[in-house]
């Protein structure tokens, strides 16, 4: 394990009983999400905005055998028909388009974020019709791999955390973000120590 990860899974576990919880039941072992840079990362993490894991999984499927490759010439070239046999929605076909032509014409410099801060790189991409500073934090996330980055509104970060606290009734979202802002340095690996845990208690391998 990285020893940046290490240290947070040590640090975190005295910041709440919560992670001591997680972390046992994942055998201290969070599964750290890496994913391609550009576009191809991009264009899956709109697909994955408000849907299930599976249904996400579903439609990546179709995606992967619609196209050799996902990138921003293709999508612009595909109809939208074609699109929405893979299972993409309208909205989210013009925001992938949207994603393309912003790239393509270079109005939007995905490698310029490497010199950004993480507000500062949260905000670029929020320029972008269809990324929300969700969808930002996600991509910093596990595509450049920051590890201090909390994403704000995440349902799944806020199941998981009231099972792991042993809480009959979940907190308000916005009270649990605040208390999320609160575990920096180790915001990032918060995060994935709750999603590994969200996996477990449902059931399923963490992807």
């Amino acid at each position: 394990m990285d020893e940046a990860i290490a240290k947070a899974c040590r640090a975190l576990p005295r910041r709440h009983k919560a992670f001591r919880t997680a972390l046992k039941a994942i055998d201290n072992r969070p599964h750290i999400r890496r994913r391609p840079k550009g576009y191809p990362g991009l264009f899956r993490i709109i697909v994955e905005q408000q849907v299930s894991v599976p249904s996400a999984q579903a439609i990546l499927a179709r995606c992967k055998a619609a196209f050799p490759k996902i990138t921003p010439a293709i999508i612009l070239d595909c109809d939208e028909a074609r699109l929405r046999e893979c299972g993409l929605s309208g909205p989210k076909i013009r925001y992938v388009k949207i994603l393309a032509e912003a790239i393509t014409e270079k109005t939007i410099r995905l490698g310029a974020m490497q010199k950004m801060s993480d507000q500062e790189a949260v905000d670029y991409l929020c320029q972008v019709k269809g990324i929300g500073p969700w969808s930002a934090a996600i991509y910093l996330l596990f595509c450049e791999g920051r590890m201090d980055i909390w994403p704000q509104k995440d349902v799944a970060l806020l199941a998981a955390w009231a099972t792991a606290a042993g809480l009959e009734t979940r907190p308000k979202m916005e009270d649990f973000d605040a208390m999320g802002q609160g575990w920096a340095p180790h915001r990032g690996v918060a995060a994935h120590i709750l999603w590994t845990y969200y996996a477990k208690i449902r059931g399923r391998a963490a992807i």
